[in-house]
């Protein structure tokens, strides 16, 4: 009997083993099931976008253009970008009723029009639209208040005070260039400007014109002055504007063709027979000198204004607004640290204040003293000197 009962006990035992790995394998094989189905879908997946590929490249290959001009006998004289190739081709009835100068179009290698582009700005435009206007207001540039009128008169007022030039009867200023020694606060004039006046501040540096390719430094100026009137009220600031600006000398390369095609684009724009509508203008540089005297004449630039060094009185505000954060000691004068930065430049003073804190930070202090501007002073300006000493 006990006999019976242990084999019993055995083979429940043996059984229940069996059930128990056979349910651990088939947990195995739904494992491996999932997992193959997985890979079977990213297969299929890669398999459709290789498809895809591969029609894309079977397709016969399209170039962008841009209509020139229509004729009455349908045809179209196009200008390929990129090469600036120029010629007539035809064009069918469907896409004809919706061509007009200056609209981009998709040509293949027969030159006929397959269809139209969305005559979107070049992305490089895009992105110099500020989505949001930069911290610094008026109250925060120290002295420049000549500078500081002239420009408000020149881009903002005619943007935020249209009836006040209305009332008397005046047109206000086109566009306004200031010039100076590097970092006596022109950009941050041009910043203050975006954040004071309610419109769409563009900004771009003169040197992101000059490109390599016939023609497409003339696009660019193109595409940024027609976002420029679609989004007005806007202000363009048109940073080293003798990246492209310089008096017209042809040396005999392609290159400084190219800069001067660039340059007659911008003069066009400025004041060509398209009214601008309310674009202002303003531009910077720090060699006036250089600049062609096509773009610096009334209705171009109708002001030109001269940023220069502060002066002591322009000195002791800015150094008091680069300190009025900082902890400071009772032996600092403002006073003293205006007569000891002669001929400093305001980016210059900004710099002196954050040194003088990194001194204090550095030797663990609780406040900034006196000997820590001094050391600052020092070594900003041997800076400045060793500086200037290079590019002699």
């Amino acid at each position: 009997m006990d006999e019976t009962i242990i084999n019993t006990t055995a083979n429940d035992a043996e059984l229940t083993y069996k059930e128990t790995e056979e349910q651990s394998e088939l947990e195995d094989l739904k494992i491996r099931t999932a997992l193959q189905q997985k890979e079977i879908m990213n297969l299929k997946a890669e398999c459709d976008q290789l498809k895809k590929e591969n029609i894309q490249l079977k397709r016969t290959p399209l170039f962008v253009a841009v209509v020139v001009d229509i004729f009455e006998n349908g045809e179209v004289y196009l200008r390929q970008q990129g090469n600036n190739q120029e010629y007539v081709t035809t064009v069918s009835d469907d896409l004809r009723h919706v061509l007009r100068p200056g609209v981009k179009v998709a040509v293949n290698n027969a030159l006929s029009v397959v269809r139209t582009i969305d005559n979107s700005h070049d992305t490089r435009v895009r992105v110099m639209e500020l989505e949001e206007s930069p911290d610094v207001t008026f109250e925060q540039i120290g002295g420049l208040r000549d500078a500081i009128e002239e420009v408000r008169e020149a881009v903002e007022y005619p943007l935020t005070r249209p009836e006040i030039f209305r009332k008397i009867g005046v047109e206000p200023p086109k566009g306004i260039l200031l010039y100076g020694p590097p970092g006596t606060g022109k950009t941050l004039i041009a910043k203050a400007v975006a954040h004071e006046a309610h419109a769409t501040f563009i900004r771009m540096s003169g040197s992101e014109l000059v490109h390599k390719f016939i023609g497409e430094g003339a696009q660019l100026v193109r595409d940024l002055f027609s976002m420029a009137r679609e989004q007005a009220p806007s202000i363009v600031f048109i940073d080293e504007i003798d990246a492209i600006g310089s008096t017209r000398m042809h040396d005999g390369t392609s290159g400084s063709a190219e800069v001067q095609r660039t340059l007659m684009q911008l003069l066009a724009e400025m004041d060509g027979f398209d009214n601008r509508g309310d674009v202002r203008i303003m531009a910077a540089t720090n060699r006036v000198d250089m600049l062609d005297p096509a773009l610096l004449r009334p209705g171009r630039f109708d002001r030109v204004m001269a940023v220069p060094l502060p002066d002591e009185k322009a000195r002791f505000e800015i150094i008091r607004i680069h300190s009025s954060r900082m902890h400071l000691a009772a032996d600092v004068s403002i006073e003293e640290l205006t007569r000891m930065t002669d001929n400093t430049t305001g980016a210059e003073l900004q710099a002196i204040c954050r040194e003088a804190g990194m001194h204090a930070v550095r030797r663990e202090a609780e406040a900034v003293d006196m000997r820590d501007f001094t050391g600052a002073i020092t070594k900003v300006k041997n800076k400045t000197v060793t500086t200037d000493i290079m590019f002699l």
